[in-house]
């Protein structure tokens, strides 16, 4: 395993991290989701990436069962705040209320006194930038996170956040968005800004929801027992479903076993040729899954093969910014 630095601060990430979106406590009974936490631990993964929404909280419950008696020193533990976690008008967005309740409620969760990195799961409109940055620096100065980080915020939020981050003193370090070959929106207006600020991108699926594996063919019906036949995986991947796309992923296989690697270790090793890129965030239903993906760590792609993906995707992956997943209302 490779680790990168997370933004300008001494943090650093494991290459590949481990998440666990739409798996523990949902898709994957808890003995495939420990089995798959532990595999990641043996193969030097450190960071692991959660959400206080996943699974109605049951995924911060199971990671935390999953990484009991780890030495606390030797692991990154994210999560996030925004996404409605109970019924109450309160419970959901960046107030200081919601915020202050879902890190103690994550906590215990988790099981562990603090995370490293509390993340803003979406930017919230609703909310004063000011009261948002005020309790996150409250969080981080209590202790119970060492930095903060957001997810899928625009280059202008990014910039509006962190000189808020600099004038309370805390870290604003990273910003967890979309980014595979075949989601490129961030290339245009975050990346830049990022590198300008000291920030890094901590990137979400990676492989596009399974559809960079080359598992699924055109004018077939998926795999049986694959992301794109379960009831919630189906919807993130739905977009990627179409013949053009999947006719072009296949165009990539002999290109990947050129260099030597899987369809899985080609797309995590092309999001990290992006240096912005800190880490690729993988889950994973099997421990080989995250065995194969692991290997993706430290891969150099030649230019020549860098050229050559682009021309076998052609015009398709997304590149327009203002695809940024910013929701227009508060959940």
């Amino acid at each position: 395993m490779e680790y990168r630095h997370l933004g300008r601060s001494g943090l650093l990430v494991s290459e590949i991290s481990y998440g666990n979106w739409i798996t523990h406590g949902s898709q994957v009974e808890e003995d495939a989701a420990v089995a798959c936490v532990r595999a990641a631990l043996e193969v030097g993964i450190s960071t692991f990436d959660t959400a206080d929404a996943y699974a109605g909280g049951r995924a911060e419950e199971v990671l935390g069962r999953a990484l009991k008696g780890e030495r606390r020193e030797s692991v990154e533990i994210l999560t996030k705040v925004f996404w409605r976690t109970g019924p109450g008008p309160n419970e959901s967005g960046l107030s200081r209320k919601h915020i202050r309740e879902s890190i103690d409620a994550s906590l215990r969760r988790l099981q562990t006194d603090h995370v490293d990195v509390l993340q803003a799961h979406r930017y919230d409109f609703h909310t004063p930038l000011e009261e948002t940055m005020s309790a996150f620096a409250d969080v981080v100065h209590s202790g119970k996170a060492h930095y903060i980080g957001v997810s899928e915020w625009t280059a202008d939020q990014l910039r509006a956040g962190h000189a808020l981050a600099r004038e309370l003193r805390i870290g604003l370090v990273s910003n967890q968005p979309q980014y595979s070959a075949l989601h490129r929106i961030i290339e245009a207006q975050v990346v830049p800004a990022s590198q300008e600020l000291g920030i890094s991108q901590i990137v979400f699926s990676p492989i596009a929801q399974g559809a960079l594996t080359g598992k699924y063919l055109p004018g077939q019906a998926p795999p049986a027992g694959s992301r794109a036949t379960d009831e919630s995986g189906s919807k993130t991947i739905a977009r990627f479903m179409n013949d053009d796309t999947l006719a072009a992923v296949q165009r990539l296989k002999p290109l990947a076993e050129a260099a030597g690697l899987s369809m899985a270790q080609l797309a995590l090793a092309w999001v990290l040729q992006n240096r912005n890129v800190a880490s690729a965030i993988v889950g994973a239903t099997r421990p080989e899954q995250v065995h194969d993906n692991a290997r993706a760590a430290g891969v150099r792609l030649e230019d020549d093969l860098l050229k050559q993906i682009d021309e076998a995707l052609g015009d398709l992956p997304e590149r327009d910014p203002a695809k940024t997943q910013s929701p227009a209302e508060r959940p």
